[in-house]
């Protein structure tokens, strides 16, 4: 991973992005800024190729959409940030890529863009290419799908309106996220979760004498100031007893920049760190975890946990005042109450996740969040309306 200074630079000198001349026009471009999101937009391309094998596919995405045999014309999840305060910081470079992907989708003719997520980015390109006159709801060509939508229910809902003007459709991964577009012209289906889909390798799944998960993130910046935190935790609660010394403790990276910080952390800790990469499953018997996808993973496979939150302290500040839902957790937010506890900035203390993780090992919160766990998957276990694969058929 480069650093801002070396990668600004560098980017000075040659386009960001690979022009892929051999393809010549292209039908479907994906854009999937998150480990997440690129993992779930890999699922959805290959099942678009089953159903449309004519089409070309690229993507400005990830590792697992380049795995699924979808050329990546730039890795943006290598860059993944998060935060007013860490957006600033890598202004340039999104400024640059932002410019090169509104002039490649001009001139390779893409007929349907799919934006994954990653709203802060994927809305300001929509507008660009609204303004452009490039899509259909400009009078152009170019239809545009949303999926995974921005979770307009916990904060900006005014936001429904402008995709309303922008895109074509948004496919919804939770029930409920239908009604918040109710008022709008703008066509949402429930497409399903990708963690319900009946192919579905769970990255994690619980076992009794499975480790002690520590999961930070797939983000440099919050992995920087969670794991640390994750760290001392489980060096607190092995020197006070309140864990079995025997018990392994582990994490899960998505790729290598982030094992190496990860690594780096955990080279002056007196706890040994098993070090998983995403595609491999992981049995765990308790987990601290940051607010992100994965801990929804956990939460649905039972797993007895904890969810830790730190963020720049002017983000932090920032959000506080914008975001207008009692908790962080999907999982948490979906069954309105705390299966998770939550611990967020000062909260996040040695002593309180070291007894956290204590409390995890009783088999009354194990019978509980079994419980939880079953309650959540029924929540989430509707039948969505189409795949999304299949509206982004309808709509080339």
């Amino acid at each position: 991973m480069k650093d801002t200074a070396s990668a600004s630079a560098e980017d000075t000198a040659s386009a960001l992005l690979d022009p892929l001349d051999s393809l010549g026009q292209v039908d479907v471009l994906w854009l999937a800024g998150e480990h997440s999101g690129d993992q779930h937009a890999a699922v959805v391309a290959q099942e678009l190729r089953d159903l449309r094998s004519d089409w070309t596919q690229a993507a400005v995405g990830g590792p697992a959409l380049a795995s699924a045999g979808i050329p990546v014309i730039h890795d943006l999840t290598e860059r993944s940030v998060v935060g007013l305060v860490e957006v600033i910081r890598h202004y340039g470079y999104f400024k640059r890529l932002f410019d090169e992907v509104v002039a490649w989708i001009r001139k390779k003719e893409v007929r349907v863009l799919v934006l994954v997520d990653y709203p802060g980015f994927n809305l300001r390109l929509a507008q660009a290419l609204h303004d452009a006159g490039l899509t259909r709801k400009s009078g152009g060509s170019l239809a545009i799908y949303y999926y995974i939508s921005p979770q307009i229910w916990a904060w900006k809902s005014h936001r429904r309106f402008k995709m309303a003007d922008l895109l074509d459709e948004v496919g919804v991964i939770f029930p409920f996220e239908v009604d918040t577009f109710a008022d709008t012209t703008l066509p949402a289906r429930f497409v399903g979760h990708p963690f319900l889909d009946a192919d579905h390798a769970p990255a994690v799944r619980y076992a009794e004498d499975g480790d002690i998960l520590l999961l930070a993130g797939s983000r440099l910046q919050p992995v920087r100031r969670i794991f640390p935190a994750l760290l001392r935790a489980v060096e607190r609660a092995r020197r006070e007893q309140l864990i079995p010394s025997d018990v392994p403790i582990a994490t899960i990276v998505p790729n290598t920049a982030v094992r190496a910080v990860v690594e780096k952390m955990a080279a002056g800790s007196p706890v040994p760190l098993y070090v998983h990469s995403t595609g491999t499953p992981v049995a765990a018997r308790a987990v601290l975890t940051s607010s992100g996808t994965m801990s929804l993973a956990c939460a649905l496979a039972g797993i007895p946990g904890a969810i830790i939150y730190r963020a720049h302290p002017v983000t932090y500040g920032i959000g506080k005042h914008l975001v207008k839902v009692p908790f962080l957790g999907i999982a948490n937010l979906i069954l309105d109450r705390a299966m998770y506890p939550e611990f967020i900035q000062g909260a996040a203390r040695p002593g309180s996740l070291a007894r956290e993780l204590a409390a995890c090992m009783h088999p009354e919160r194990r019978a509980q969040t079994v419980a939880d766990a079953a309650e959540l998957r029924e929540q989430l276990s509707v039948p969505g309306n189409e795949r999304a694969a299949d509206r982004i058929a309808r709509l080339g």
